[in-house]
């Protein structure tokens, strides 16, 4: 891969004042049709090689570009709140939203890297750590970010003496430390594993664009032409699209306009929603027993000792190298509050917070959909707990139509990548389905429409959803079917009985606690 990067290519002054204007110019007119349009960010990532021109190659853009919508992001080694955090969050966090543009220097193929030519990292994680960046990468490109890869190269002859130059001169001494010679005696084994990891992240929609770092002039319109055209191809397919679209809604008046949306509805419609929909697993919740009962006595007595064990736990020294998450699901008028509010009395309230999941806002929905869950992850110590969740994309989403077949039969896989990483990194993910009867539902929507304290937690949007009772069940069953892991599986707990489900979720929590902290 880094062979066609030796061609001592290198553009004359001329040349490069020629080409740099009319590059400026595109940028430009890209850049404000992308801030115009809002359809989607672009992410720039910038690795290679000690010395290959990286801080100076964006400078430049930074120059040609309009600054105040790129966001540039240096990453270091993790701080102390990151490290509590999975190794992504920080990248989560740093995502643009749609119409700006985001410059990653030391993005998520630094440890990799940086660990196998170490000796930190062997070849089954280095194999583990590839698997997971090409994860991450399909879900932002599927997510509609366009990503461009640039890695700077330089030879191991050209890398000494690009190193040697900038320390013999005291304006650029500064930029050369200690750990780039230290990585310069290890110049075979860095080149080794980048050829490797490269190699096999180098894909159809997030390509690798390597440049040779000798020239200034090469490097720099090289890259500007990588980002330009990367913008410019999804922009010119967008447009083409729309102006498809638009002829269609005209050529055929209403008619046309449903011919439109069913072509559309036919292209993102996946083979694997087909496939998903011959399975039932409607099952899973239709079958639940729903007798058992627990008195207003028994509950009371119950009650205070489930909370105590928690609080125990949650006060115990494995807490400071564990977080928790807890995911609440379950049809409206479940008790999903009521079963909140159980659990948040066995905790400290300094060691909590509690994230209710409503729409998404404009800023939210301007970034990938996992982008506002991300942002919540808590670090080692604390608790979190989603009064609704990143399921919505499987659940309201699904059935409502907000999302397409493709977009929430993708999303299993991702989830449960991302349950995996939050665990990974010494998080206890917990997840409960509430579940009641549908004439349960309707006793508990009657209660609340004539107790004038309750009437708050009634809508019409209420009564619309119990109207779809079936297709939420249905894709209840998918969901817990395909989400509920060895290390993150669903708890549902049959909630007609509003004492019993509190206790269960409570000494559920308790147990996994238990079980995590034990091992």
């Amino acid at each position: 891969m880094f062979e066609s990067a030796e061609l001592g290519n290198a553009i004359d002054d001329a040349t490069y004042a020629k080409e740099e204007q009319k590059l400026r110019s595109a940028l430009l007119d890209a850049q404000y049709e992308l801030l115009e349009s809002k359809c989607f960010p672009i992410i720039v990532l910038i690795n290679g090689v000690d010395g290959g021109g990286k801080g100076e190659t964006v400078n430049v853009l930074n120059e040609w570009l309009d600054p105040r919508h790129v966001q540039n992001h240096a990453f270091g080694p993790p701080t102390d709140e990151e490290a509590s955090r999975p190794p992504m969050y920080r990248f989560w966090r740093a995502l643009p939203p749609a119409g700006k543009t985001g410059v990653l220097f030391g993005n998520w193929y630094t440890q990799p890297i940086v660990g196998r030519a170490t000796g930190k990292l062997g070849e089954a994680d280095l194999v583990v750590a590839i698997d997971r960046v090409r994860q991450f990468e399909r879900m932002l490109t599927d997510e509609g970010i366009v990503l461009v890869k640039l890695w700077f190269h330089l030879s191991k002859k050209s890398q000494k003496k690009r190193l040697r130059e900038l320390e013999s001169n005291k304006a650029t001494r500064w930029r050369v430390t200690k750990e780039d010679w230290q990585n310069f005696k290890l110049y075979d084994r860095y080149a080794s594993a980048s050829e490797i990891v490269l190699r096999e992240t180098s894909t159809g929609e997030a390509p690798w664009v390597v440049i040779e770092g000798t020239d200034p002039n090469y490097r720099q319109l090289t890259a500007g032409k990588a980002i330009h055209a990367a913008m410019r191809a999804r922009l010119d397919g967008i447009a083409a699209a729309n102006k498809v679209a638009a002829a269609m809604k005209k050529s055929a008046g209403a008619k046309g306009t449903k011919l439109a949306r069913g072509a559309k509805e036919r292209a993102t419609a996946s083979t694997s929603s087909r496939v998903l929909r011959t399975v039932d697993t409607s099952g899973i919740l239709r079958s639940l027993p729903f007798t058992e009962r627990l008195s207003k006595e028994k509950y009371e007595k119950k009650i205070p000792v489930a909370q105590g064990a928690l609080n125990k736990l949650s006060r115990s020294a494995a807490m400071k190298e564990h977080s928790v998450v807890i995911v609440f699901e379950g049809m409206d008028a479940a008790g999903k509050g009521g079963a909140i509010r159980r659990v948040t009395h066995a905790l400290d309230a300094r060691q909590y917070s509690i994230i209710p999941v409503a729409a998404p806002t404009d800023e939210e929905r301007a970034h990938p959909y996992l982008w506002r869950f991300w942002r919540h992850v808590p670090r080692h110590g604390r608790f979190v707990i989603y009064d609704r969740s990143w399921y919505g994309r499987v659940l309201v989403e699904r059935v409502e139509g907000f999302a397409t077949d493709t977009a929430w039969t993708r999303a299993y896989a991702e989830i449960n990548e991302f349950e995996e990483q939050l665990i990974a990194s010494g998080t206890v993910v917990v997840k409960f389905w509430l579940a009641i009867t549908k004439d349960e539902q309707l006793k508990r929507f009657k209660e609340r429409e004539r107790t004038k304290f309750k009437q708050y937690k009634i809508t019409p949007e209420d009564w619309r959803n119990r109207d779809k009772w079936d297709a939420y069940v249905e894709a209840a069953g998918d969901m817990i079917d395909r989400t509920s892991t060895s290390v993150a599986p669903w708890t549902v707990v049959e909630a007609n009985d509003k004492h019993l489900a509190r206790i269960k979720v409570i000494d559920t929590i308790t147990s996994r606690l238990s079980s995590r902290f034990g091992s």
